[in-house]
């Protein structure tokens, strides 16, 4: 907010949207104690019932991992617990398992026996993090790629209103202000990374033509 307030200024009343957030799948609810209660406990914030209730559950969502990631199965195998993979001949752990559609904890225990049980609640945990993994691994290798890209021009003559994918508030914001490079434009009052993502694309694609 304050790094908002700073460079963007207020021309209209603040408010904060999940959509604006510039990494959102990170940015969950269910795993907030997970992302800052480390951070807490490491300048004094968190008290002692607190801490304990996160090391408690950190370590027993660490003991399931670990046990998964250790526990594999061909495609051939998994067919006969009903989960269809790719038969490629490649081992998955059940972590990757777990991903697939239709497949919960219950499944992966039918298949592993040994993998621990704590409560429920541990069980979500781990399944909400199984089916996110994927999605921040490609929201990472983003956020590497904008960083690489934050200082590309943007040609004076593109057209905004010629890119697909862009509201028309957008399109509105990016005519006016004309930004002169990606990072510029990902700091508009109002622009989120989706639309300065299709942006970049596009000068990417332009660039590739031209060079050919």
């Amino acid at each position: 907010m304050i790094d908002d307030l700073v460079t963007k200024g207020v021309a209209e009343p603040y408010r904060m949207f999940t959509s604006r957030a510039e990494y959102r799948l990170s940015l969950r609810s269910d795993n907030a104690d997970q992302r800052l209660t480390a951070k807490g406990i490491e300048i004094g914030l968190i008290g002692d019932v607190r801490k304990n209730l996160y090391l408690d559950k950190f370590n027993k969502i660490s003991q399931i991992n670990v046990k998964m990631n250790q526990s594999t199965i061909s495609p051939n195998k998994a067919e006969q617990f009903g989960v269809k993979i790719a038969k490629d001949g490649i081992l998955r752990s059940s972590n990757e398992i777990l991903t697939q559609k239709g497949v919960n904890m219950s499944k992966i225990r039918e298949i592993w026996p040994d993998v621990p049980f704590f409560n429920n609640e541990i069980d979500e945990q781990v399944e909400i993090n199984a089916h996110y993994r994927g999605y921040l691994k490609k929201q990472k290798a983003d956020i590497l790629a904008f960083k690489r890209d934050e200082n590309l021009i943007i040609p004076d003559k593109i057209n905004y209103d010629g890119l697909s994918g862009l509201s028309n508030e957008v399109k509105a914001k990016f005519n006016k202000i004309r930004p002169k490079t990606m990072g510029q434009a990902l700091r508009i009052d109002g622009i989120t990374p989706a639309a300065v993502y299709i942006l970049l694309s596009h000068v990417k694609r332009k660039s590739i033509k031209h060079i050919a």
